[in-house]
This record gives C-alpha cells, structure tokens and sequence, in this order.
C-alpha cells in the first residue's frame, strides 16, 4: 500500500480451522505497543491452558519498525514465522495473532506446519476483516488558558481526535494527525489561535480506532 497507509485487524475476534483432525484457532487484535501484543498472547494462553501449542506473531508500527514471533515448542521455523510472513504480507501492521493448537493424533511434518499456522492467521484475516489506515504521528499543541477550550472544541468538530490534554502553566492538547496533513495543520491551527499556539510534531502513532 503505499507508504501513508497500512491495513490492521478490523476487530478482536477468533477464527478455527482445522487440519488433519488438529484444531488451529487463530485469535486477531489490533495491538498499539509490544505491550499491549504480549498481554493479549498471555490472556489467549490463560483462556486455553490444555492446548498444545500457542505460536504467536506481531508487527508493531506503520513500517513493521518491531516484528516478533514465537514457535512455542513447535519445530523451528514452522510456526510464528509463517504466521508473521502472512501478516506481512498482507500489508498488516499493528497488529497481533496467536494460533492455539489443540494436537489431533497426527503430525504434519514440516511443510504441513508452515501451511496450517500461516493459513489459519490468512483465513482468520479474511474473516474477521481488515481496514485501511492512514498513517499517523503525534502533535502536541500547547497553548493558554484562555484559547485551550475554544480549541479543544474546534479539534473535535474537525474530526481531530484529542487523545490527551495536560493543564500545567499552559494547555498541551495530544492529537494523532496524518502525516500528509501536517503542514496544512500547521497553517489552520495558527489561523485558529491567531499564532497563539505553540506545535511539536512527535513520533508515529496507531490511528484513532
């Protein structure tokens, strides 16, 4: 997708297959930070404590900047690796699987394992839906008393999620912008604060939801 866009898991959900009597039930998040990926892998493990195996895979960031994946006691190489190829390359970013095996009596060998863990998290993608999202980096506006609630109001009704506001000496307002709409923010936000307002541009963010 080209380099403002990316695609995440639409909703939280979980989607079975099964191969060769061997249940698969890939579990999908959206996930912001690493943290938030691993507590969602630790509730799937807490939720099936009697299966065999849960292989679990993660890309965190716009440009797949953080891309963890574990085989959990399954052969090297035949798990989280084929579950983050598929996240990868469906463009998905943001995002967390975790594929609970429940062992079926017969081995897959190899091959047979890459395909069941790679296409449980392809078909689970398809199912629960993906969605596009621009990419994003943090603004922090500061400004005073007097205008910070004016502003406040005129971010949200031009659709400007506030994601945090800090009252100290002055008024920090977070919001998540698209990195394409920077400068022409630059230019409504003096307008809006007849240059009363100060504007940092911090690192990239996950979209609003």
């Amino acid at each position: 997708m080209g380099g403002g866009r990316y695609r995440t898991v639409a909703r939280v959900g979980v989607h079975e297959t099964e191969v060769n009597r061997s249940r698969f039930l890939c579990a999908l998040a959206p996930a912001a930070t690493e943290d938030e990926a691993r507590g969602f892998i630790a509730g799937v493990r807490a939720e099936h404590p009697t299966a065999s195996h849960h292989c679990w895979a993660y890309v965190i960031g716009a440009d797949a900047a953080v891309r963890k994946s574990s085989d959990d006691g399954e052969p090297g190489g035949t798990a989280g690796l084929p579950m983050l190829e598929m996240l990868l390359r469906r463009d998905v970013r943001y995002a967390v699987a975790v594929v609970t095996r429940y062992f079926g009596g017969t081995k897959l060998g190899a091959g047979g394992l890459i395909r069941a863990y790679g296409g449980a998290v392809g078909e689970a993608l398809d199912a629960l839906g993906t969605v596009a999202r621009e990419r994003q980096r943090l603004a922090r506006i500061t400004v005073d008393h007097g205008r910070a609630g004016r502003l406040e109001n005129d971010l949200r009704a031009t659709g400007r999620p506030v994601r945090d506001v800090a009252y100290g000496a002055d008024v920090t307002i977070e919001i998540g912008l698209p990195e394409a709409e920077v400068e022409a923010f630059t230019a409504w936000l003096a307008g809006a604060t007849a240059g009363g307002a100060r504007f940092e541009l911090g690192g990239e963010t996950f979209g609003p939801g």
